[in-house]
């Protein structure tokens, strides 16, 4: 749950919430472009390549037949698998970036349901953790063995030990009993918005507005703190 908040700071995904017109899918010249753009660091393009495929996993959360609250969590994950596929798809070698990416969300969603089904101490060494370059699962033994993408591990380390920092100086006593709750931070198991209602004794509506207000002050801490 931890990369899950980073990756909402970043990117701010949960803004599907408040918009249910999502973005047109960008035409295959514009894809092109902005993978070209990401290749220079261009955080924009990033952005924007996510944003424009929302609708994308829209369409897959559809196929679960979710409730609207269910379907709320679920695109939230979904966008956490749309976000590695951006990351990860390499636009040289001619694919279609659609295929890939719906693989990747199917694979978030459908570990998501594996992860719900287990007690929150187990761990297996083949229990499928990650997404490799062509949308297949990794167990956490792949990634042992092929020390995969270990930048990209120390930068979420350190990432997350800014996040432990800002928690305290920007945050005020209910944003940050609910992000702890919510996200299972400081050893908490984490828990669905619905349960962290019921446990602070407010709505749900209510629950997400203070979880994103609060993402987004973390996330404008990290646009102008640097490592």
């Amino acid at each position: 749950m931890l990369l899950e908040l980073l990756k909402n700071f970043f990117f701010f995904a949960l803004h599907v919430d408040n918009n249910p017109v999502f973005p047109k899918p960008l035409s295959k010249a514009e894809e092109e472009e902005c993978f070209k753009l990401m290749a220079q660091n261009d955080r924009n393009a990033k952005n924007k390549l996510i944003e424009h495929n929302l609708r994308l996993v829209a369409h897959i959360v559809k196929k679960y037949s979710p409730s609207q609250t269910e379907q709320d969590e679920l695109i939230s994950i979904g966008t956490i698998g749309l976000i590695k596929a951006v990351s990860t798809f390499d636009y040289t070698k001619g694919a279609k970036f659609a295929t890939y990416a719906s693989r990747c969300i199917d694979n978030e969603i459908l570990m998501n349901f594996r992860a719900a089904k287990k007690s929150a101490g187990d761990v297996y060494i083949d229990e499928p953790v990650e997404t490799d370059k062509d949308g297949n699962t990794l167990s956490l033994m792949d990634l042992i063995s092929d020390g995969a993408d270990i930048h990209e591990q120390v930068d979420i380390l350190i990432r997350s030990k800014q996040l432990y920092k800002f928690l305290k100086i920007c945050l005020d006593p209910r944003e940050l009993e609910i992000i702890v709750y919510r996200y299972g931070l400081y050893g908490m198991n984490p828990h669905t918005q619905n349960e962290t209602a019921q446990r602070l004794g407010i709505s749900r509506s209510y629950i997400s507005r203070i979880e994103k207000r609060a993402i987004e002050k973390l996330r404008k801490m990290y646009d102008t703190t640097p490592y």
